[in-house]
Formats: structure tokens, sequence, C-alpha cells
């Protein structure tokens, strides 16, 4: 793959509960831009005038679809895990015990720890392997009584993976979508006559802040472990900080263009950023601000409803946000 260009859309996101501070398992609500929406409107026209006369990008959907094809597994009688296709830059992970609460731990080559609640719906669900080449740990968790787990089986992969951006162009647990999602269709749609990856992006965002509004009531009482549903998100037109990430990530990944959703720190609190890489100019990194020159973070939730004005000197120069964790 050529080198890409990074777009990064700040998504203020309750990934897995309500508002609260550093610390908390759970993820804050939030917003970080000043002129998000006119930024990516600009772009657009100027990189539109210029691509006029080139033809329109397919659009047909491209969806990467994970498979527990069983030819490398590891487990025990409750627990498979399927290491098949580490080379795609995902694993899967099926637990059948009884156990309510039960806990996935993935440790990167860096020594990153990701945890994930596991579904109890004994089917097999897909993680990604965000650390790039090299050696990870997988440990699965069952509930012993109050905050204490004990292992139930641990395993350790070595990775080599054919593409660095396969990990974000398939669909995951926090990013969940098939062939037939809804969103895919839409996605489709809204991009059929851009000219460019950039134009796609901005078509899609676009119509996430114009049609989805900000779920005060569930946002406060949402639960950790809460999953978004990218289909029902569309069709209620509501949703919180999560679930417009995750419905932009659909659109975009079944469009062939990697998303990454990054979560880390703005200030003490917890937000997720979705970076977007495009071929047109090449890789573009720690850079936030768009002046006809360079990029700004781009926040759909805020753009869809938020106080701008009262953010702009906390987004100051973007030195403000640590990114942690990338699905």
């Amino acid at each position: 793959m050529s080198k890409k260009t990074i777009l990064s859309i700040v998504l203020c996101c309750a990934i897995l509960s309500g508002c609260k501070s550093n610390g908390s398992e759970a993820h804050a609500t939030g917003s970080v831009l000043e002129s998000a929406s006119s930024t990516l409107a600009d772009t657009a026209v100027d990189s539109k005038s210029s691509e006029d006369t080139r033809e329109v990008r397919d659009s047909t959907p491209d969806v990467l679809v994970p498979a527990a094809d069983g030819t490398d597994t590891y487990g025990t009688d409750t627990v498979t895990i399927d290491a098949s296709h580490t080379d795609q830059g995902y694993v899967m992970v099926c637990y059948t015990g009884n156990n309510p609460k039960v806990k996935l731990q993935i440790t990167t080559p860096d020594d990153t720890t990701y945890t994930y609640l596991l579904s109890q719906d004994q089917k097999y669900e897909t993680f990604p392997l965000p650390g790039g080449d090299g050696s990870y740990s997988l440990t699965v968790l069952e509930n012993v009584e109050g905050d204490m787990y004990s292992v139930a089986f641990s395993q350790d992969l070595q990775a080599g993976i054919a593409d660095e951006f396969l990990p974000f162009l398939y669909p995951n647990q926090y990013v969940d979508f098939t062939p037939q999602s809804r969103a895919v269709a839409k996605g489709a749609e809204l991009v059929k006559n851009a000219h460019s990856d950039l134009e796609a992006v901005t078509s899609i965002y676009h119509y996430i802040i114009s049609n989805i509004t900000y779920d005060t009531d569930k946002a406060s009482s949402v639960t950790y472990g809460y999953l978004p549903d990218v289909d029902e998100t569309l069709s209620s037109g509501t949703g919180i900080c999560f679930d417009y990430a995750a419905v932009t990530a659909a659109m975009l990944r079944s469009q062939k263009i990697p998303t990454r959703l990054e979560v880390g720190y703005a200030g003490e609190a917890y937000h997720a950023w979705i970076s977007v890489y495009l071929e047109e100019t090449g890789w573009i990194d720690n850079i936030i601000e768009f002046h006809g020159s360079s990029w700004s973070l781009m926040d759909p939730t805020f753009a869809a409803g938020g106080n701008k004005n009262s953010l702009k000197e906390f987004i100051g120069d973007g030195t403000n946000y640590v990114v942690k964790y990338y699905y």
C-alpha cells in the first residue's frame, strides 16, 4: 500500500459508559473542535475544483469478512481462540461457558493491554491486532466475585500482518458491520459522485453531523460494556458518541478507506479519535488545524450540536491529546 494521508476525526465518545473522569473504565463525553464542519467543506471545494475532470471513484462496497476457519486454534472446552488469519490483522474468540462476566485481554508487542467484554451469545467475535507485527498475548478471564477474575485460558501468538492497515479495514467488536448492513449501503449511496477518497470522507462526515442527533438520555444511562449497533443508529437517527464513531468507521471501512478508532485522554477526559487514511497526498501526522495547507481534528458528534466556542481554548495545539488505544 502506498503512503497515506491521515485525517484525524475526533469523536468524543462514551465507548463503554457515560461521562466519567480519568481512571474510570467508562469513557467521557465531550468534544474538541471549533471549525470541523467548515474545514471539511472548504477542503472539498478546493479538491473538487481540480478533480471535476477525473473519473468518479468506484463506490462499490468492499466489506472484508472475518472468518474462523479453524486452521489455527487454541483453547479449552469453553474458550476457543481462532488465529487462522492473524496475517489479516485480527483474531476471533468464542466463549461457550456459563460465566456471566468474561473478559478478553490482548497485549500487543509494545505491552499495551486492551480489555474487552466477551459476548454470552456463544459466537465468534472479531478483535483487531493493532500493534503490527510481533508477539501478542491473549488471556480470557472469568469473574469470580465482585471485581475479581481468574484466568480461564491464555495463549501467546506471533503475528505477521500482510498490510499495516488491514486491522482498520475489517469489522470488529467495536465497529461491527456486514455486507448486508444498512450502513454499508448508505455509505455507498453517499459517495457515489465522489471523485476521491477525500470527497467520500467529506460526504459521509456531513451526512452524519446532519442526520444523527446526540441522545443525552442514553448517554446518562448507558452501562459498561455497551456496544453500538450501526444500523439501529441510522434507523433511529440518534446515538451517543460511540454510535457516531462506529457508524462513520463502518461506512468508511466499507469504502476501502482505512479508519482507526483512537482512544485516549483529552486532558483528564477520556475521548476517541477516528483517523482516516487517504492516498492523495501521503502521510500527514501530528497536525490538527487546517488553514488551506494542513489538516484539522474533526468531531462529528460535536459538529452535530456542540458549543464550539467554549472549547476553542482547550483545543490549543493538540498537545492535550494522548492516544492510548487503536481499534
